[in-house]
């Protein structure tokens, strides 16, 4: 007996990338063009924030678009130097699976995946920008899925719905 139904596919769990794109991008420089002449002068550390999160709707019949959100704040002292904001997209299949394996696919997964294009992104932007080039350093999705988890089943009785 195969994995195939009558049709050719696999009957068993699939995942499926369909499509990947930005769905939202902005840089601001609010304090340009003196902000330029600050860093040349090295009077402030520059100080880096970043911002993640991601957001994945059902769009029906088994796909969803996951979408990452990066947001990057350079400061220096009380200015902002810039602000970088990538809402980086992908459309995945997501068939056959169960429903905890499904949230950690879209939860772990699908970020991790997505994470190198709007890294480069933000990257480009920055340097577009006039500014030094920075890349944001691998972020452990896995990890930030485990806890996730934990808060929710350690925090307050939830009842989900499927």
């Amino acid at each position: 007996m195969s994995d195939t139904n009558v049709n050719g596919q696999a009957a068993g769990p699939q995942l499926v990338l369909q499509k990947i794109y930005v769905k939202d991008a902005s840089f601001e420089a609010p304090n340009a063009p003196q902000v330029f002449q600050e860093i040349g002068e090295g009077v402030d550390q520059p100080q880096v924030q970043l911002n993640l999160g991601h957001k994945a709707t059902d769009l029906g019949e088994d796909v969803f678009e996951v979408v990452l959100s990066l947001t990057l704040t350079c400061s220096l002292g009380e200015r902002t130097a810039y602000l970088a904001e990538v809402h980086q997209a992908g459309i995945f299949g997501v068939a056959g699976f169960a429903d905890n394996d499904r949230d950690g696919i879209l939860g772990s997964y699908c970020p991790n995946l997505l994470f190198p294009y709007a890294r480069q992104m933000v990257s480009s932007m920055v340097q577009e920008g006039g500014f030094p080039p920075f890349l944001l350093q691998p972020i452990n999705f896995d990890a930030l899925y485990a806890e996730q988890q934990r808060r929710v089943s350690g925090g307050e009785t939830q009842t989900l719905n499927s």
